[in-house]
């Protein structure tokens, strides 16, 4: 199904309160007049409004309203280490596209070390012309830069490749966040260090090892070329220095690529000439095919989408307008297209992508919908600047198998029932 053009001579704002308004001749027309009745009566004056409030440093650092504090990171599972676990992003309880600091997912394999900025280096070295160590400061010296974009862990959402889990949306696709960056790019910092030596150049071009400093040593190998361009290492993250569990005081950032390849609590960049094979490239974060053989260095992050609300958890109290709102992004580039069903996958619709799509990063996506007691079946489909098109789950099943428990990027279909319940079904 095509969806339906603005008449040339209506602008778009006029045809969406057009569209709104046939939309809202239900439940929210009579959730619009129960308010109206309410307001013939006197306003009272608010509590809120006869006492003064709470001084201004009571918090010294600023802390969300009591009144969310189910909004929180959580896990999807009991873990045997505590040191080696995740927390989940509440991807339903947000809005927009940037995920606060004390939400963004967390992934350990062990424990979160703890730090001090004034003594820690990062040493780039192997096949460069100058080794260096690097302190804080001499990064805080060097040119800046900030960008928004994901980052997602490859297991994200891999409780769904046998079906449908049952679970809510933040224990199925919450090991994901999008924050704004800063740092020095890769390219400068091996600029400081007189460049790649040409012995390291190979017909795959020279790797990268980057190693962090916390207690796994969490290793892995990159292909330069592919990330030069790119890459950050970082020391911020929106506004404010990296917190510990987002790798305090460096971690590297590589757009668009698995979330343990953007290693945490950086300490040195090895350029190499070919990958070292390390455990989390091997034994971990390789993709275990049909016949037995596994995909290894698969980088990127596919195309996916995902409804946030409404979405399991959710209930829908009354028939009429809801809008149907999530999020999309690829590690290969912009989300170019975003389609919305509501019966299933039977026919798609345009949904309207609320900013203009930022490379590697989260797109807020919202379409119209007026839902009328019967049961339906909510999904998304997103499409990237590449024109890869998210696939549906049996085709994606076709391609792998059934042995990976990475890079599943299905489309996510939430069924709403009569009664207006939302389940992962």
């Amino acid at each position: 199904m095509t969806p339906s053009k603005t008449p040339p001579d209506l602008p778009p704002s006029r045809s969406r309160r057009r569209l709104l308004g046939r939309l809202a001749a239900g439940g929210l027309v009579a959730s619009q007049a129960a308010a109206a009745g309410e307001l013939l009566r006197p306003l009272e004056v608010a509590p809120s409004s006869r006492t003064p409030g709470a001084p201004v440093l009571d918090h010294p650092y600023g802390v969300p309203s009591p009144r969310e504090a189910d909004v929180v990171r959580r896990s999807a599972r009991a873990w045997p280490l505590p040191g080696a676990a995740s927390s989940m992003t509440p991807l339903a309880d947000l809005f927009g596209t940037i995920t606060p600091n004390g939400l963004v997912y967390e992934r350990h394999h062990g424990g979160v070390p703890d730090i001090d900025s004034d003594q820690h280096r990062l040493a780039i070295h192997g096949l460069v012309r100058t080794p260096k160590l690097f302190t804080i400061d001499d990064l805080l010296r060097l040119p800046a830069e900030s960008r928004i974009h994901f980052l997602e862990c490859s297991g994200n959402t891999g409780s769904e490749w046998n079906g449908p889990s049952g679970l809510p949306v933040q224990l199925t696709h919450g090991l994901l966040s999008c924050c704004e960056w800063t740092g020095v790019r890769l390219s400068t910092l091996l600029e400081e260090v007189g460049g790649v030596s040409t012995q390291g150049k190979t017909n795959d071009g020279p790797w990268l090892l980057a190693e962090g400093a916390d207690a796994a040593a969490m290793t892995r190998s990159l292909p330069l070329h592919r990330i030069l361009d790119r890459a950050l290492v970082v020391y911020a993250q929106n506004g404010e220095r990296l917190r510990p569990e987002n790798g305090y005081p460096l971690r590297l950032i590589v757009p668009g690529f698995e979330g343990n390849t953007n290693v945490k609590w950086l300490r040195r960049l090895k350029v190499v000439d070919a990958p070292l094979q390390t455990r989390e490239e091997t034994s971990k974060y390789t993709n275990l095919l049909a016949d037995g053989s596994a995909r290894q260095f698969v980088f990127e992050m596919d195309a996916k989408s995902v409804i946030t609300r409404p979405s399991p958890g959710h209930r829908l109290t009354t028939h009429g307008y809801y809008p149907i709102s999530g999020i999309a992004w690829s590690g290969r580039g912009t989300i170019r297209k975003v389609e919305v069903s509501t019966d299933g996958g039977a026919s798609w619709r345009l949904a309207r992508l609320d900013s203009v799509a930022r490379d590697r990063a989260l797109t807020r996506f919202e379409a119209d919908w007026r839902w009328d007691g019967a049961p339906s079946a909510i999904l998304s489909r997103a499409t990237d600047s590449t024109g890869y098109v998210q696939p549906t789950r049996a085709a994606l099943v076709a391609a792998r198998g059934l042995n990976s428990q990475y890079h599943y990027n299905a489309i996510q279909q939430w069924r709403v029932d009569a009664s207006g319940e939302v389940r992962n079904a």
